[in-house]
């Protein structure tokens, strides 16, 4: 009897085929070259995707029109959609990926793309695949698998979100601490997001890695039915690879945004000195040091007006603080980021920064995380909320009461039940703490009453919130720690205690009676066969 012949058509999970994109280059390169020429092939992919459906769509609409309308390059900018020439698009790069100068056809698609789109100059590799190593077999298995990526088979809304989403994250779990630093949870970034509320104005992000905060901005607006187009997307990031790795997230998914000419360190090189700003989120690197040579910019106004003092050299947390302070509006500028937990307490001049950000009132919340919700260290972290207007006032529509002199706190770090397991690498998994849709609405209700013109909609929870004025805060010696003021609960004060060593003393007796028993048995025993015991 004939065997059935396999069709190409049979069921493979996503998941399955974003894997064997990442086998079809084990061994070849190295970890960052392999994100780049994998991520900058789906890239394309769905660059070339949305040129087709647009090119399709134009030559219909002037089917009769004698000049070729459809081959013009503004009519696919005007609908956020790449220009690429018939040389450049995903076709091309399949039927000719037997070839043995694959890897010369797919460099000079990447340099031509750039040249005839300046929103993506410098966000794809020059020159990668040629020194990628391995040989032509490689990159045709990668090109095949990636191929079998798109919307007729997989049907999802979000395809191409959900693909980058899944190599960021694999990257980061697979590579060192310095590697996860441009990939933040996607769960901690919806909390973020879930409790600034962008939902118009300028999002910003001084150190913006992957770009999942912008990503998780406009996803926030689409869930809340607002409109993209009342967003607007500004950043800057310092590391080259990772720069391009986010206008490439944002590119492909049709967002609008300014990452600044070149890679460049938010310090030194503010390459949006004159921007004020509605909103930002932000997950900086965690402790950084010699963020500024040791007389470098002493006299810069962004670390003016916080006790005439400099963050350290040693640790930019608090130079973070207040870059970020420097860019809000100043009548209604929201910041929401993570630090680490050492920032809430530090002393010295740092203390000194803190006594002057809570006296001029620009602290709202502060909320500690679980541990182990980042792949690269294992640390709780907190996520802090500025305001520069904590007055009464109407805000998307919500009317809030006048919260000067307020702080709210909260700790979550018991929400540690929700665990999530990634495949990093062959052999080795990676689990990280998660935040539930649930969990963040909770955290979010408690803000909103805590905010809410109605004050008796919050109510301070032991072990989890509490509501403290600046003058508690000045007690603690300026302290940010939510331990400090947070009620904590002395669970043994709910033994019965007489009872207990009741409990106790009742054990011990059957303990030692058994013993007893035990001890007679052998000394029987050693007497039956002629030894004396004692």
């Amino acid at each position: 009897m004939a065997k059935k012949k396999k069709t190409e058509d049979k069921v493979v999970p996503l998941e399955q085929v974003l894997w064997d994109c990442r086998v079809a280059l084990r061994g070849v390169g190295s970890t960052e070259k392999n994100r780049d020429a994998v991520i900058s092939l789906v890239f394309l992919k769905f660059a070339s995707d949305k040129f087709e459906k647009r090119h399709e769509e134009l030559k219909a609409k002037y089917a009769d029109v004698p000049e070729k309308i459809w081959d013009k390059p503004s009519f696919y900018n005007e609908v956020n959609v790449f220009y690429l020439e018939e040389k450049d698009r995903w076709n091309y790069i399949t039927k000719n990926s037997s070839k043995t100068d694959i890897a010369v056809t797919i460099d000079n698609a990447m340099k031509n793309i750039m040249d005839k789109n300046t929103a993506l100059k410098g966000a794809l590799p020059n020159g990668l695949f040629v020194t990628l190593g391995g040989d032509a077999s490689n990159l045709k298995n990668l090109i095949d698998n990636i191929d079998k990526i798109d919307s007729k088979r997989f049907g999802e809304e979000d395809l191409i979100g959900r693909v980058y989403e899944y190599f960021l994250r694999a990257y980061a779990a697979s590579g060192n601490k310095d590697d996860g630093e441009f990939y933040t949870p996607s769960t901690v970034v919806k909390l973020i997001a879930e409790l600034i509320e962008p939902y118009s104005g300028t999002v910003y992000d001084p150190c913006c890695g992957s770009g999942g905060m912008f990503v998780q901005s406009l996803k926030f607006v689409d869930k809340h039915k607002g409109d993209r187009k009342n967003v607007s997307i500004v950043g800057q990031e310092s590391a080259p690879e990772t720069w391009r790795l986010c206008k490439l997230n944002l590119a492909a998914r049709g967002i609008g945004f300014d990452l600044g000419k070149v890679a460049a360190s938010t310090f030194t090189n503010d390459q949006h000195k004159a921007k004020k700003v509605d909103f930002i989120m932000a997950n900086p690197p965690f402790n950084l040091k010699k963020w500024r040579k040791e007389d470098e910019l002493t006299d810069d106004h962004r670390f003016k007006g916080y006790g005439g003092v400099m963050p350290p050299v040693s640790n930019a947390n608090y130079a973070w603080i207040e870059h970020m302070l420097s860019k809000l509006d100043v009548n209604h500028g929201i910041a929401g980021f993570l630090l680490a937990n050492g920032a809430l307490n530090a002393g010295d001049d740092e203390g000194i920064i803190r006594k002057h950000i809570l006296e001029k009132d620009r602290v709202e919340a502060i909320i500690v995380l679980p541990r182990e919700m980042f792949y690269t260290t294992d640390i709780s972290v907190t996520l802090w909320i500025l305001n520069m207007n904590k007055g009464a006032r109407t805000f998307n529509g919500r009317q809030l009461r006048d919260r000067r002199g307020e702080v709210l706190f909260m700790d979550l770090r018991t929400w540690n039940d929700q665990i999530s397991t990634f495949t990093a690498d062959k052999n080795k998994k990676k689990k990280s703490v998660i935040f539930t849709d649930e969990q963040i609405s909770k955290v979010k209700e408690v803000l909103t009453a805590w905010q809410g013109k109605d004050r008796t909609k919050y109510r301070d929870v032991p072990e989890f919130c509490h509501s403290v004025n600046i003058q508690e805060i000045r007690e603690k010696n300026y302290s940010l720690a939510p331990s400090k003021y947070i009620t904590f609960i002395d669970h043994d004060m709910a033994i019965n205690y007489s009872e207990e060593m009741k409990r106790i003393q009742s054990e011990m007796t059957n303990i030692l009676s058994r013993e007893k028993e035990s001890q007679a048995m052998l000394e029987n025993a050693f007497r039956g066969i002629g030894y004396e015991i004692g």
